[in-house]
């Protein structure tokens, strides 16, 4: 099995740099905020919230990614969690997620984000588009506006 298909069926879509900047750029992140970036990956967001001058919670499940991102990132200010998103407690302060989460848990990550409890101030997420309409249509809480923003190709992975 090739790695790349290996790494889709597990629901990993690693962005290319440009796409990255350009979405955390349209994110309008500034200077301070913490954020946190779920399903980090290799941190091709991590580092161009870095670059926006973000606090960074990067969290992923993956060991050998979670190590990548700690070395790539010791000598910013990122911290690194080693999770299952779908187990992972939100922080206690606000924050704002901007993220390319893993699809297989777009619906449950939703949900949990929007639970009364979360502390979450925005959220820029990369998500498929029938998760965008599907999500839309039914807005979970009536303090959020979900609205579809720039249009991903393909290849941004």
């Amino acid at each position: 099995m090739s790695g790349q298909r290996s790494r889709r069926q597990r629901g990993w879509y690693p962005l290319t740099d440009d796409w990255a900047a350009r979405i955390v750029a349209e994110s309008g992140v500034r200077s301070g905020e913490f954020v946190v970036d779920l399903g980090a990956g290799h941190g091709a967001l991590t580092a161009h919230l870095v670059a926006a001058g973000a606090r960074v919670l990067a969290v992923e499940l993956h060991p050998g990614r979670a190590r990548h991102l700690r070395s790539r990132f010791a000598e910013e200010d990122v911290r690194v969690a080693e999770a299952d998103l779908l187990a992972f407690r939100w922080p206690r302060r606000p924050f704002r997620v901007v993220a390319s989460p893993p699809y297989q848990v777009t619906s449950a990550l939703i949900r949990s984000l929007l639970t009364p409890e979360s502390r979450l101030l925005a959220a820029d997420l990369v998500l498929q588009r029938g998760a965008v309409h599907k999500h839309a249509k039914r807005a979970p809480v009536r303090h959020w506006t979900l609205r579809a923003g720039i249009t991903l190709p393909r290849s941004a992975s």
